[in-house]
This record gives structure tokens, sequence and C-alpha cells, in this order.
């Protein structure tokens, strides 16, 4: 079989602007030490059992403290949560949850963000790396559900969802 070439990463980037997506914070704990960071690359796996996937970068510190661990949670972000994924995604990893309110999660520790629409905690139950990320199946133990409009992301920016 040929080996076809593939596309270039700004051309990639750019395609992925058309992809509307929600807007997560994962975070995750080990010997008190919190971590967490923006991420839109969350999905739903299966219902029975409770999974869901997200991906984290392997450069990133949040990554080495969920391989440690092996826990982290999800939390899905508010419409009014923009400047706080913004926070996560890009501000200096060490001061990300300074005046950030939270609860440690009941069965993990991990960290759930006051005002998140939804926080799931996880075990994980798989990982692949893949390329700069590793995709985590995360097997959901305990759901806090909130109540709101959720944060989106498109085309390099956040919007509100109209209606």
């Amino acid at each position: 079989m040929q080996s076809l070439p593939l596309v270039d990463p700004d051309s990639f980037k750019g395609a992925m602007r058309a992809w509307a997506s929600g807007v997560t914070i994962l975070t995750s704990v080990v010997d008190e030490q919190i971590h967490g960071m923006t991420v839109s690359a969350f999905s739903s796996v299966s219902a029975v059992p409770p999974l869901v996937l997200v991906c984290a970068n392997q450069a990133s510190t949040t990554h080495e403290v969920i391989e440690s661990a092996g826990v982290f949670a999800v939390n899905l972000l508010a419409h009014h949560q923009d400047a706080l994924s913004t926070r996560f995604a890009m501000g200096d990893a060490a001061h990300r949850f300074e005046d950030v309110p939270w609860t440690p999660g009941e069965r993990t520790g991990a960290p759930l963000l006051d005002g998140s629409l939804c926080s799931l905690e996880c075990r994980v139950r798989n990982r692949h790396p893949e390329g700069t990320h590793t995709i985590y199946i995360g097997e959901v133990l305990s759901v806090r559900q909130g109540d709101g409009e959720p944060l989106v992301y498109f085309d390099g920016a956040y919007r509100k969802i109209s209606g």
C-alpha cells in the first residue's frame, strides 16, 4: 500500500476551527498538588459502563499528574467561564487555581470547579498515546450537575448558544 502524504499542521488547525466544541477544564491531584488545563477534546464513549474520552497533551504537567494519580475530573464549563478557560489554557500552571473556587471530588480528590455545568470524577480505565497527546478513557465514578448554558469554542473564539 502506498503511503499518502499528511496534511500540513496549519491546514489541519484551520480545518478544526470549523468544528464547534464545548470547553472543559481537566483537573487532577497527586500528593496534594492540584493541576488543571483547558481541553476541548472530550466526548462520551459509553453509558454502560459510563465512560468518557479526553485528550491531554503529553508535555503538560496535568498529563504527568493523571499518569501518576490514575484519576481526573472533567469540568464542563458554563458560558460565563470563558476567562477561566483562557487562564487554564495559557496562564502560568503554578497559579491557575489562585482565587478559583473549587471542591475536592469525594471519589478522586480532583478539583471540581464551582459554577461548572457539570463535573465528572473519573478513574483512568485505559490510555492510548497518539502523536503529541494521550487519549484517556475514564470510567465515571460520580457526577456533580449544575445548570446554565455551555461555553462553546468555534473558529478561534468563545461563543454562546442562541436560540
